[in-house]
């Protein structure tokens, strides 16, 4: 499972191919905040059942954010957020909700679990498959099936499935105080992403305005 590090790293080069003018260090920092926030449902979870990949994890909350920008933008007679931030803030805004759905929720579904419909729907779900290119069969994919829709492995409930994470390890093999893991990079992929945002946001940095 992604740490928060590697959906920050993400998040990163998402903000640094989209924000364009309004790139700097108080947006990139805004949009740091953003994607690392679903993963203090960890601490919901200490006093829950409905905690980690849970609570902050779930579609509705940046689904919910989008409808609520738009109207402001294209509902209201004078928008609020454009009043205030500006051009700088309508783009920051944009940015931060497709990072939380993308660098955060949507690495965790591809590489891990989520209770993404919650509390509509108590289901932890992952999504799995793979596309290929046969000279017989021409492309082959198991991410969607005849009917045009995406193929999910279910997971369990919350009830069902416990997710342990540094903040809550769980109890510990043969009693005793547990060992608490906070990850940072769990695999070569997630190396290669922490490496390359850091890069890229760096150099973004660097670029003339």
């Amino acid at each position: 499972m992604p740490s928060t590090i590697v959906h920050v790293a993400f998040a990163g080069l998402i903000a640094a191919a989209l924000l364009g003018e309004a790139f700097d260090r108080r947006s990139m920092l805004i949009v740091v905040l953003v994607t690392a926030f679903p993963d203090l449902d960890s601490f919901i979870a200490l006093y829950t059942v409905a905690g980690h990949r849970t609570v902050l994890h779930n579609v509705w909350i940046p689904v919910a954010f989008a409808v609520a920008l738009w109207i402001d933008l294209e509902r209201r007679e004078q928008s609020w957020l454009r009043q205030r931030l500006g051009a700088w803030g309508v783009r920051v805004a944009w940015v931060c909700i497709a990072c939380y759905l993308f660098a955060h929720i949507g690495l965790d579904l591809v590489d891990g679990v989520v209770n993404m419909l919650w509390p509509v729907h108590d289901q932890f779900y992952r999504l799995t498959g793979s596309i290929e290119l046969s000279d017989q069969r021409g492309v082959v994919q198991t991410f969607v099936d005849g009917d045009g829709f995406l193929l999910f492995e279910r997971e369990g409930t919350t009830r069902e499935l416990d997710i342990t994470t540094g903040v809550d390890p769980g109890p510990a093999d043969g009693g005793g105080e547990p060992e608490r893991l906070f990850p940072v990079v769990g695999a070569g992929w997630e190396l290669v992403v922490v490496l390359t945002g850091a890069a890229v946001t760096a150099a973004r940095f660097r670029l003339p305005d």
